[in-house]
């Protein structure tokens, strides 16, 4: 074989196996414990970008009927880099504000019950949320129950953060949806 084509073969060979797995890396498992909760299927995934900055990749699970805000559903995200449970729950209530929540006071009392919810994050961490309609969010860390939110409207509200159609990331709440196939979103 003669060197170049010897190259050029390694070069397609390495894209491809990045390419595979960039869908393996999508691939986000849920807790053992919910999982024997009942039938779940992935309904899509995708990753989050900023800048540039990969931060983590999400998959939505749900009962085989699929996506449905009447139903339970479940969020995995596995973390490209750290993050303080501070940050994630400011983050989060600051989207929940951009969606249109108004009432200081209220967000106030979410960021406080989603900081207890959340724990620190590093790369290759995952945490899964489950949204139960009737009664709020249950998280989980490590694979392990970690909290539960009793309050309908803030789990809600926090799961509207990917799910709404009025999402920062419109690209991947379709990819989440299972309404287009690719690795991830940028």
């Amino acid at each position: 074989m003669r060197p170049e084509r010897g190259r050029r073969l390694r070069r397609a060979s390495l894209a491809l196996g990045l390419w595979l797995a960039s869908f393996a890396a999508l691939a986000v498992d849920l807790p053992a414990d919910l999982a024997g909760r009942g039938e779940w299927r992935r309904v899509g995934s995708g990753s989050a970008h900023w800048l540039g900055f990969h931060l983590y990749d999400v998959a939505l699970w749900g009962p085989p009927a699929g996506f449905s805000w009447q139903r339970p559903f479940a969020l995995s995200l596995r973390y490209a880099r750290g993050f303080s449970r501070e940050r994630l729950a400011a983050t989060s209530v600051d989207e929940i504000r951009r969606l249109g929540e108004r009432d200081e006071a209220r967000l106030d009392a979410w960021r406080e019950q989603l900081e207890q919810a959340f724990v620190d994050v590093e790369a290759g961490d995952v945490l899964v949320g489950l949204f139960e309609p009737d009664f709020g969010a249950r998280f989980y860390a490590g694979g392990a129950l970690h909290a539960e939110i009793a309050d309908a409207e803030l789990a809600r509200r926090f799961f509207a953060i990917w799910l709404d159609p009025r999402t920062r990331e419109p690209d991947l709440r379709v990819r989440l949806l299972g309404e287009s196939d690719g690795p991830g979103v940028r």
